[in-house]
């Protein structure tokens, strides 16, 4: 029996501000990689997002990170109709028309509750205007598809790097616990180290 890892094809189409891997999108260029390992339905990751997501807008307008918000389908058991994969899939678009960060926002205020079928793609389409999004090629993304087989790579490759629930974050690679106090050591740490 091989030990090595199977090889996760990476997808035809990655959104725009993709991580060089495609499995992330990039938010701000600053030295430090903070690793943002989420899923929309996940009611865990709504909080981390009240509670950290200040200190990492912060963080991002500071310059001092570079943050990678990973959006799985981990949780699409958990919904009749793939919502998870399906948000996961509308933030690459909402990402395409420059506006990644105010969806997610949107996306976690209006979260469905776990195991019914959570917003259609009309849905999700109608909280675009309000973030800035009110093109119709996003509302044709999302209808579309657009990046639901890359969503299943974001959750593959996660799984992949050992990521076995959501919120999981890293900094610089380092799992740290989803907390603003441990998140901010952490990256001050780093740029010590980076001597910045």
């Amino acid at each position: 029996m091989s030990t090595q890892t199977p090889h996760i094809s990476r997808p035809s189409r990655v959104p725009a501000n993709a991580s060089p891997s495609g499995d992330g999108i990039v938010v701000g260029a600053g030295p430090v990689q903070v690793d943002a390992f989420i899923d929309f339905l996940c009611p865990f990751c709504k909080q981390f997002e009240g509670r950290s997501g200040p200190l990492l807008d912060e963080l991002v307008a500071d310059k001092a990170i570079s943050l990678v918000y990973h959006p799985m389908g981990f949780l699409d058991a958990l919904s009749t109709t793939r919502y998870s994969s399906r948000a996961s899939a509308a933030s690459g678009c909402a990402s395409d028309g420059g506006h990644f960060v105010e969806y997610l926002y949107a996306l976690f205020a209006n979260q469905p509750p776990e195991g019914g079928p959570g917003l259609s793609d009309d849905e999700l389409v109608e909280l675009g205007p309000a973030v800035g999004l009110a093109d119709s090629s996003f509302a044709a993304c999302v209808r579309q598809g657009f990046y639901l087989d890359w969503s299943s790579y974001v959750t593959a490759t996660a799984v992949q790097r050992g990521v076995s629930g959501t919120p999981t974050v890293a900094v610089q690679g380092t799992p740290v616990p989803a907390s603003p106090q441990t998140i901010l050591a952490a990256v001050r740490a780093a740029l010590a180290d980076a001597g910045g």
